[in-house]
C-alpha cells in the first residue's frame, strides 16, 4: 500500500484517523495498541508473510535491550549489544543479499545453477537501521530502554516511516512514544505536509519517473538506442525523479507522523543547490547519512585520525552504504565513486579555493555532473548497462547527438521538468519572504493553494496507473 493510493487515501488513512481520534478511548496505551495494530496491518497488505519475520525480529530486540540495560558491567553490555547487531545484520543478509552472493559464486565457479531466490521484504533495510538504533542508543545510554513490548514495537513499525524512511532515531522519538501532546496545529501542519509531498510525487516525479523509464529502457537494448541529448535528458529526469519521490515520501511521513503527534527530523535540504559533493551529502537523506555518521564513522575514529586511517573510514561507511541500497555491483561502485570524490575533496580543498564567482557556478555545476553520474550508476540495472548509457552521454558510441527520442520526450515534458528543477531549489520560501505577506493573507493564499495541489494530485491519482515509489526496494 502507497500513500499515494486511493486505497490509502479514502479508506485506510481516514478510518485510521477515526479511530485514534475517537471520543470514548481516549488513554495514551489506546492510542499506542490502535497505531500498532494500524501499522501491522499496513505492513502485511503488501507482505502478509514477511511481517512475521518483521514481529520477530521486534520481540528479539526487545528482549536484548532489556538485557543490555539490566547488566550491569560493560562487557556484559556490549556482549549483548553485540549478539543484537550480529542477528540484525544476519537477518538482512539473509534476505537481501544471500541471492547476490550465491549468484556471484555461481558466476566464479561458471555454474549457471548454483543460485538461489530468496524474495526481499519492504523497507527491510529501514526498520533494521531503527531497530539498531534503538540498541546502540540504549546501549550507549541516549535514550531510557523500552521496558514496553508495545511501544518498542510502535517504534519500529510505525507506518508512516516504516517502509522508505526516513529513518526515525529511537532518542529522537522516545519521549513522544508515551508522552507526547497531540495539538490541533500540529494536526494542521501534518495535513499541509502531507499535501505537499503528495503533488511532489503525483504532478512531478511520477512524470519524470515516466520519462526516465522510457530512455533507460532504451539502453537496455542490445546495442543501445540513444542520442547523446537523450541520454542526458533520461539521467537528469531520473535526478529529478529520486528526489521528488523520496523526498515526497518523506514529507508524506513527516506529515503524517505529526498527525499524531511524532515529531520527525527533516531528511532533505534542497540537495541540488549543493557546492561540493560534501554538502551534498549535508542536504540528501540526512537521517542515513547521520546514522552511518554516529553509528559508524565515529566510532572508527572519525576525523581525529592518522590519512591514512581517515582514508579507511571513509572507505568503510561509503562502501557500507552503497551496500545498504541494494545487492548488486552498481550500487557498489555508486558507494565507492563517492568514497573517492569525497577523499579527493577532504584532502585537496581545492572548493574552498575557487574564487567567490567560481563558488557559485563552477562550484556547483561540478557538483550536479558528478552527482548526475553517480545516479546513472544507481539507476542502471548492471555495470556495463551503466557504461553503455554514460558512453553516450559522453557521445561514444551514442546514436548522434540528438534524436527524435529526445524531441518526443522534451517537447511533451518539459514543463515538468523545467518546474521539478526550479522547485529543487528554495525558490518558494524565498518568494513567501519576498512577498512579507499579513498573516491572515498568507493562510487564505496557502490554504486556496494546498486545496489546488491536493484536487490536481487525486485526479493524477485517480488517472494514473504508473505510481512507483523506488525506495520500497531497499
Amino acid at each position: 500500500m502507497v500513500f499515494s493510493s486511493t486505497l490509502f487515501l479514502f479508506l485506510f488513512l481516514p478510518v485510521i484517523l477515526i479511530g485514534y481520534y475517537n471520543p470514548i478511548w481516549k488513554g495514551r496505551k489506546f492510542k499506542n495498541g490502535f497505531l500498532l495494530l494500524a501499522s501491522l496491518g499496513f505492513y502485511a497488505w503488501g507482505e502478509p508473510v514477511f511481517v512475521f519475520v518483521m514481529i520477530l525480529s521486534i520481540v528479539v530486540n526487545w528482549l536484548l535491550g532489556i538485557l543490555i540495560d539490566a547488566a550491569g558491567e560493560t562487557k556484559k553490555r556490549k556482549r549483548w549489544m553485540i549478539v543484537a547487531v550480529v542477528y540484525d545484520i544476519a537477518l538482512l543478509f539473509i534476505y537481501k543479499y544471500v541471492s547476490f552472493v550465491v549468484k556471484n559464486i555461481g558466476l566464479l565457479i561458471k555454474d549457471d545453477s548454483f543460485s538461489v531466490n530468496i524474495a526481499l521484504p519492504i523497507g527491510i533495510s529501514f526498520f533494521t537501521f531503527q531497530i539498531m538504533s534503538y540498541i546502540f542508543d540504549v546501549y550507549h545510554k541516549k535514550a531510557p530502554v523500552q521496558k514496553s513490548l508495545i511501544n518498542t514495537a510502535l517504534y519500529i513499525s510505525l507506518f508512516p516511516q516504516l517502509i522508505a524512511g526516513p529513518i526515525v532515531r529511537y532518542e529522537t522519538v522516545a519521549r513522544e512514544i508515551d508522552g507526547r501532546i497531540e495539538t490541533p496545529e500540529d494536526f494542521t501542519e501534518g495535513v499541509a505536509r502531507f499535501v505537499i509531498g503528495l503533488g511532489k510525487k503525483m504532478l512531478i516525479a511520477n512524470y519524470a519517473g515516466f520519462i526516465a523509464d522510457r530512455i533507460f529502457a532504451l539502453n537496455s537494448i542490445s546495442g543501445g538506442n540513444l542520442s547523446a541529448a537523450s541520454a542526458w535528458l533520461g539521467a537528469i529526469a531520473y535526478t529529478l525523479q529520486i528526489f521528488f519521490d523520496f523526498s515526497a515520501y518523506s514529507d508524506m511521513a513527516i506529515g503524517l507522523g505529526r498527525m499524531f503527534g511524532f515529531h520527525f527530523l527533516e531528511n532533505f535540504n534542497y540537495p541540488y543547490i549543493a557546492k561540493s559533493i560534501g554538502e551534498f551529502w549535508r542536504r540528501w537523506h540526512i537521517s542515513l547519512s547521520t546514522w552511518f555518521r554516529d553509528y559508524v564513522y565515529i566510532p572508527l575514529g572519525g576525523n581525529r585520525v592518522s590519512k591514512k586511517r581517515l582514508v579507511g573510514n571513509l572507505f568503510v561507511v561509503w562502501l557500507l552504504t552503497g551496500i545498504w541500497h541494494g545487492a548488486n555491483w552498481t550500487f557498489v561502485a555508486w558507494g565507492l565513486f563517492y568514497f573517492v570524490l569525497l577523499a579527493i575533496e577532504r584532502f585537496t580543498g581545492f572548493e574552498k579555493k575557487l574564487s567567490v564567482f567560481a563558488k557559485g557556478v563552477l562550484a556547483h555545476v561540478y557538483t550536479l555532473f558528478f552527482v548526475i553520474i553517480g545516479w546513472v550508476l544507481f539507476r542502471a540495472e548492471s555495470m556495463a548497462l551503466a557504461g553503455r548509457y554514460l558512453s553516450a552521454m559522453l557521445g561514444l558510441g551514442a546514436n548522434g547527438l540528438i534524436d527524435e527520442t529526445f524531441w518526443l520526450y522534451w517537447t511533451n515534458g518539459k514543463w515538468i521538468l523545467l518546474a521539478g528543477i526550479v522547485l529543487s531549489t528554495p525558490i518558494a520560501p524565498l518568494c513567501r519572504e519576498r512577498l512579507n505577506l499579513k498573516p491572515q493573507v498568507y493562510r487564505l493564499v496557502s490554504s486556496l493553494g494546498l486545496v489546488i495541489l491536493f484536487s490536481l494530485s487525486l485526479l493524477v491519482c485517480i488517472k494514473s496507473t504508473y505510481n512507483p515509489f523506488i525506495y520500497f526496494n531497499f
